[in-house]
């Protein structure tokens, strides 16, 4: 089994720039892929630069989102957030289909593909092709025999149609859709718009939302009310969307792949992202500090796993969070194969 080995290099960044320059480089693993890259402003934003507690407030910057094709278009207006406090937010509306990088391929047409023509799988930590040879070894993958999801030409089932891929996604998927690959593709997603609301200043609280308190009983400061199922949004406007339901996925003998920028395609929801692998617009930090690819629900930002030296930060606290001088409090996403953004709030949102 091949894993994943195809993520951009952090020097080659897409399209265009929202308001510095323009960047535009080609992996050596993907020629249709490039990554919008936004030099960070020098401008201090930080309200309280003098420590790095948690009450470090930065404010939500708009002018980093990719607005460049109108796929995203944000308008200043009144909310109230989920503690009750009354103040402004940024109203995100987008299209539900990323501007600044193409979307796909997913599914492989025959086990003699090779990774350029399918997308990727998270599992166990693990991020791996999804390729002939893969779909080719689910069974040995999985240690089940039920798996075999193509004929005796090597052509891998795939679902061909908006009404299959609505069928095949189903949580009760009937026997005709087991051992397909589902995919659903961009051309099914027609004036289809999502509308994220987010507080311009993050607004602190004391018992932070545990995404995995949600339906138990959270610890001591811990909220274990329902939290929101989407994680935040990404600069292009695209959504980090909550863990998807892989267990569920193979208990119904089907693979629903995400492309390499870690997305697919819901037809109710839109293209929506389950892991990071760094092919959307980011803003790079001069200091060599992740760079910021999004923005959580609460109005915190959300950085890159790995700082400009691949190091991971060591000192996140129980919602992937941290603070320093410069960024105030802000979340690191969570490693790609782990199918997984942040695993909480600590700011109230707007419910």
């Amino acid at each position: 089994m091949i894993k994943k080995n195809k993520y951009p290099i952090l020097a080659c960044f897409l399209f265009s720039l929202m308001a510095i320059g323009f960047v535009s480089c080609s992996s050596d693993d993907s020629s249709t892929t490039d990554d919008t890259i936004i030099e960070e402003d020098d401008t201090d934003t930080d309200d309280d630069d003098s420590s790095d507690d948690d009450s470090s407030v930065v404010n939500v910057d708009a002018s980093y989102f990719y607005t460049a094709d109108g796929s995203v278009t944000i308008t200043t207006i009144p909310c109230t957030l989920s503690d009750g406090t009354e103040t402004n937010c940024y109203q995100i509306v987008t299209t539900s289909l990323p501007g600044d990088h193409e979307m796909g391929p997913w599914c492989p047409d025959n086990i003699t593909d090779d990774a350029e023509a399918g997308g990727i799988w998270l599992d166990s930590g693990e991020v791996y092709d999804v390729d002939g040879a893969f779909v080719e070894n689910l069974s040995t993958f999985y240690n089940d025999s039920r798996w075999m999801m193509y004929d005796t030409n090597g052509d891998i089932y795939v679902t061909e149609s908006e009404e299959d891929c609505i069928n095949a996604a189903n949580p009760d998927v009937g026997e005709e859709y087991e051992n397909f690959c589902v995919q659903c593709l961009p051309s099914y997603i027609t004036d289809l718009s999502q509308t994220w609301t987010i507080p311009i200043t993050p607004v602190a609280q004391d018992s932070p939302v545990l995404f995995t308190s949600v339906g138990g009983g959270g610890g001591p400061g811990q909220q274990t009310t329902t939290a929101p199922s989407t994680r935040g949004v990404a600069l292009n406007g695209i959504e980090f969307s909550a863990p998807a339901p892989v267990d569920n996925i193979l208990a119904a003998y089907t693979i629903a792949p995400f492309d390499d920028a870690g997305g697919h395609i819901n037809v109710h929801q839109g293209y929506h992202y389950h892991a990071a692998t760094g092919y959307s617009t980011k803003v790079v930090q001069d200091d060599g500090h992740a760079a910021l690819i999004g923005y959580a629900l609460d109005g915190y930002a959300i950085y890159e796993l790995d700082d400009s030296s691949g190091e991971e930060a060591t000192d996140l606290d129980e919602l992937r969070g941290h603070s320093d001088d410069t960024r105030g409090y802000h979340y690191h996403v969570d490693a790609a194969g782990n199918n997984n953004f942040i695993d909480g709030l600590k700011g109230a949102y707007v419910n």
